[in-house]
C-alpha cells in the first residue's frame, strides 16, 4: 500500500460540531478549531467507496445489522486485540455515551455510589449526576508528568460503589493502562462487587504498548460491559453506530432492556456500512494513520522544548488528544482561556470541564494536517511572545 498523505478536509458549511459550532462555544469564528474530539483527515477510501454505493440504491428505510456486521467486530477484536468474543454477546447501540447511561440505569439505583477518574472526559460525570447517582472520584496522581492510579484510594472508593466507569484509554491524559494496572483494578471490582463499565472508544488508537480490554480477562467475564465503535478510529463519529459486548446474559439482559426503553434501537443503514467496511478492509489505512498522529504529537513536543515554551506535553500513549499542562505559565485559569482564544485564537477544550483537577490543562486535537498544527504552534508562540 502506498504511502498516504493526510491531509485536513476544508469541514466549514458541512454542519460539523467543530467548526460551525466553534463562534457558539468561543464567542468567534476567528480562531483554529482543535477541540472535538473527531478529526480533519479524510476517513479510509473503503469507507467512502462503501457509503457511495449504499447512497447510489435510493431507499434508506429501517435498517437491520446483518451478520456482517457482527463478523466484522469479533474479527476486529481477535485481530487487534487477540479477544475472542461470541456474537451473542455483541450489542449494536446507537453511541458510547448514551450506551454509558443505559448501563448505570440498569446496573444501580438513585444515590449508589458510582466510581470514576478524573481529569476524565466530562459525560462519565454528567451521566453519574443526571441518574442522581453519586460520584465518586479516584483521582487521578499527576506525578513527574504523569498520571497514576492511586490503588489505596481507588480500594477506598470500590467499598462503597456499585459502579466503576473506565475510560480506556484514558481521554484527556493519554494513558494506555498496562496489564498490571487492569488485574489490580479488576481485583478490586470483584471483591467489592463492583460492575465496570468500560468505555474502550480509542482503544485502536495505540502508539507504543497495546490496549488490554477489560473484557479479555476470563475472571472478569460476568462483572463487565465493553463499549466501543469505529468512530474515533475512522473518523465516522457523525454515523452514530456503536456497539457494547457484554459476556455475561443476565447484565446484557439488563442493558438491552434499558436500551429498548429509550426506543434508540434502530441501525443506521450508512453507519452498519461503514463499520463493516473500516473493520474489514481499514487496518493498513490505520496503521499509516497512527505514523502520522505520532509524528504531530512528536511535532507538538518539539516545538514546546525548541521555544523554551512553559508548557509540558503530558505523555501521549494513546488517542490524537494531547493534554497540555500549562501551569508553568503562572495564569489563572481564567486568563489561560482568555490567552488561547483571544491571544492565540485557538479553540481548545478547557481542561477544567474535565473535572478540578483539570485547572491550568487545556486538551489539544492533533487528529490534523501537519500544516494546521504548524500554523497553530506559530500562533501559540506569537502570543506567548507578546505577552512578554
Amino acid at each position: 500500500m502506498a504511502k498516504m498523505m493526510f491531509e485536513a478536509i476544508n469541514r466549514q458549511g458541512t454542519y460539523t460540531t467543530k467548526y460551525d459550532d466553534a463562534k457558539k462555544k468561543f464567542g468567534t469564528d476567528d480562531l483554529l478549531p482543535l477541540w472535538v474530539a473527531d478529526m480533519d483527515l479524510a476517513s479510509p477510501l473503503c469507507v467512502q467507496e462503501t457509503i457511495r454505493k449504499r447512497a447510489a440504491h435510493p431507499l434508506y428505510g429501517y435498517t437491520v445489522y446483518p451478520d456482517a456486521y457482527y463478523e466484522a467486530i469479533q474479527n476486529w477484536m481477535m485481530k487487534r486485540f487477540d479477544w475472542t468474543v461470541d456474537r451473542e454477546s455483541i450489542v449494536p447501540c446507537y453511541g458510547v455515551v448514551p450506551s454509558i447511561n443505559f448501563a448505570i440505569t440498569a446496573y444501580s439505583k438513585e444515590d449508589d455510589g458510582i466510581m470514576i477518574q478524573t481529569p476524565l472526559y466530562p459525560p462519565f460525570a454528567g451521566s453519574v449526576k443526571h441518574k442522581k447517582r453519586r460520584v465518586f472520584d479516584n483521582t487521578l496522581l499527576y506525578e513527574n508528568g504523569k498520571y497514576q492510579i492511586d490503588f489505596e484510594d481507588f480500594e477506598a472508593k470500590a467499598k462503597e460503589s456499585t459502579l466503576f466507569l473506565l475510560c480506556s484509554p484514558h481521554n484527556p491524559s493519554g494513558r494506555t493502562w498496562n496489564k498490571e494496572e487492569l488485574e489490580k483494578i479488576i481485583d478490586i471490582c470483584i471483591e467489592h462487587d463492583v460492575i465496570i463499565i468500560s468505555d474502550e472508544i480509542h482503544a485502536d488508537v495505540i502508539y507504543e504498548k497495546m490496549h488490554h480490554s477489560v473484557g479479555s480477562f476470563e475472571k472478569m467475564k460476568h462483572r463487565c460491559v465493553i463499549l466501543n465503535a469505529p468512530s474515533k478510529t475512522f473518523n465516522i463519529a457523525g454515523l452514530n453506530t456503536s456497539f457494547a459486548i457484554i459476556p455475561d446474559k443476565k447484565l446484557r439482559e439488563a442493558y438491552r432492556l434499558e436500551q429498548n426503553k429509550s426506543g434508540i434501537t434502530n441501525g443506521n443503514p450508512f453507519g452498519i456500512e461503514a463499520l463493516i467496511s473500516a473493520y474489514s478492509e481499514g487496518e493498513m489505512w490505520l496503521e499509516q494513520l497512527k505514523v502520522h498522529l505520532a509524528s504531530n504529537i512528536s511535532c507538538v513536543k518539539t516545538f514546546l522544548l525548541k521555544h523554551q515554551l512553559p508548557i509540558d506535553a503530558v505523555p501521549t500513549e494513546a488517542t490524537f488528544l494531547m493534554w497540555l499542562d500549562c501551569k508553568k505559565m503562572g495564569l489563572s485559569h481564567e486568563a489561560l482561556l482568555h490567552f488561547f482564544i483571544d491571544d492565540a485564537k485557538l479553540g481548545l477544550n478547557d481542561g477544567k470541564s474535565f473535572g478540578k483537577t483539570g485547572e491550568g490543562f487545556m486538551r489539544l486535537n492533533i487528529g490534523t494536517s501537519r500544516k494546521i498544527l504548524e500554523e497553530a504552534m506559530e500562533r501559540l508562540l506569537h502570543a506567548y511572545r507578546e505577552k512578554l
